[in-house]
Order: C-alpha cells, then sequence, then structure tokens
C-alpha cells in the first residue's frame, strides 16, 4: 500500500487523460527506466472526447509493467467506476472499444496503491490527510482491490483538500479540508519534512501550502475551461526539489508514434 525509496525521483501530478502532454513530460524529464517516476493519480479526464484517455491510461499500465522499478502509480479519486463512468472515460471506452474493456480496467484502478513516501520523509498522495489516519498501517489495512467508498480512510487520502482553516470542515463534495494545524501535526508526528499531493488545478502548475510544508502539484496544462500551467516536481538525492513548468503542445494525435516499441 505504500512505497518507500531513496532514489532521485520525478514525480507528476494529474494528467487528467492528456496523452500528447505525458509523452511530452517523458521528453522533457527523461524516460524510464532512467528516470524514475511517481504518479499522484488522475490518469483519465472528464470529457467524452478528452485527449486520449485510453493511450494515456494503457501507457503507463504498460510502463508500469515494463519498468517496474521505475514507474509507480497511485490511486486518484477519478481511478474508480462511478467517477470514470461520469466524466467521460466508461463513454470513451465503450465507443473506441467494450464496456468488457472498461471493467477489466476499473479491476485495476481498485488495485492501485494509495499512497508513498520518498525518501523516507516526502508522504505522497492524490488527497490529503485524514481524521481517520493515526499510523501508516491504517493505510496497509485497506485491503485491495476495493471500490472507492463515500466516506472514511480510503475516500479521505484521494478526495481531501488543504484549507487555511483550522482543524478539519467537512467538504462540499465528499470527505474533508484540513489546516495548516492538522498537516504540521501529521509531519511532526511521523518525522517527515514535507507533502506532496494533487486532485486540485493550480494556475501555475504547483502551488505551496502551509509555509511550503506542501505542494499541490499538477501536471496536465489548459485543461477544459482552464488555462493553467503545468509542472512537474523533481525531487534529488539531497532532498532538495525543482519544478518545470510548461504549457500544452499542439495536439496532433496522427502524426505520434512512441518510443518504447
Amino acid at each position: 500500500h505504500t512505497h518507500t525509496h531513496t532514489f532521485l525521483y520525478l514525480l507528476a501530478g494529474d494528467i487528467r487523460g492528456q496523452f500528447t502532454d505525458l509523452l511530452r513530460i517523458f521528453d522533457v524529464a527523461g524516460r524510464p527506466p532512467t528516470t524514475k517516476y511517481l504518479f499522484l493519480g488522475n490518469y483519465n479526464g472528464r470529457k467524452p472526447e478528452n485527449f486520449k484517455q485510453i493511450e494515456t491510461v494503457l501507457l503507463l499500465f504498460i510502463l508500469k509493467i515494463k519498468y517496474p522499478d521505475s514507474i509507480h502509480l497511485l490511486r486518484g479519486n477519478y481511478e474508480c467506476g462511478s467517477i470514470s463512468r461520469i466524466y467521460g472515460f466508461y463513454d470513451e471506452v465503450k465507443r473506441r472499444f467494450s464496456v468488457k474493456l472498461w471493467k477489466k480496467i476499473v479491476m485495476c484502478f481498485d488495485c492501485i496503491p494509495i499512497a508513498a513516501i520518498v525518501n523516507e520523509k516526502i508522504f505522497c498522495c492524490h488527497g490529503g490527510l485524514s481524521p481517520d489516519l493515526r499510523t501508516f498501517d491504517d493505510i496497509r489495512a485497506i485491503s485491495r482491490p476495493t471500490d472507492v467508498p463515500e466516506h472514511g480512510l480510503l475516500c479521505d487520502l484521494l478526495w481531501n483538500d488543504p484549507s487555511s482553516t483550522l482543524g478539519y470542515a467537512s467538504d462540499y463534495r465528499l470527505g474533508y479540508e484540513f489546516g495548516p494545524d492538522v498537516l504540521t501535526r501529521f509531519l511532526e508526528k511521523h518525522n517527515l519534512d514535507f507533502m506532496c499531493r494533487g486532485h486540485q488545478i493550480v494556475e501555475s502548475g504547483y502551488e505551496f501550502f502551509c509555509e511550503k510544508r506542501l505542494v499541490t502539484l499538477f501536471s496536465s496544462p489548459s485543461v477544459p475551461e482552464f488555462e493553467n500551467l503545468g509542472a512537474i516536481m523533481i525531487i534529488n538525492s539531497d532532498r532538495t526539489i525543482q519544478f518545470t513548468q510548461f504549457q500544452p503542445v499542439v495536439r496532433r494525435f496522427e502524426s505520434e508514434s512512441y518510443w518504447f516499441r
């Protein structure tokens, strides 16, 4: 349920089915197995006409199989049967292939790990902290495969957002918002320096919270109805971090080929 690594890593936030932008991340930052990646979830998008969602999801699955020590995938709130059906992934798979394939992919979603610890000091998940998270054994105790429930620890780790309000407050969707005091206590209790999560669209591709003790990372630029940048985060072996921002690429699907063939 958790991965612990001591190597240099590149972290990527939401991809949202933007296949060409995923390819550009590999071209800019390096290709596996040379570069080690941790993806924070939300590999499919929100609209039926979105940017080759099937190719995005299956390429990441293929790379995980081909380079298991260089590609690590965490589960996002979109990696769920009900959400993928509402936001268009189901429609795309059904239209282009079959409902049976969608069901097989959802079975894979139900097995994806939930959280990771990088360099023993950086806690990573898709969403946020939970009042039900007391120790990391609570995460390890979540049995997989599993659907995402409407409340509880798994739901919170995929849905919760940081907030300037102290403590926990009910979110308008699922789960909670958690304040800077919650984050500080969590990091100090577990001897951690930093938290990295995805889930929210941020204008610059990354956004700090709580005196730079948390960063929200979003890697799909110019998602529908927004004009945001995308960003990726590099974690160096000396625990320094750096960010690379990028604009969306021109999407010319007919000319795309991929290097692992």
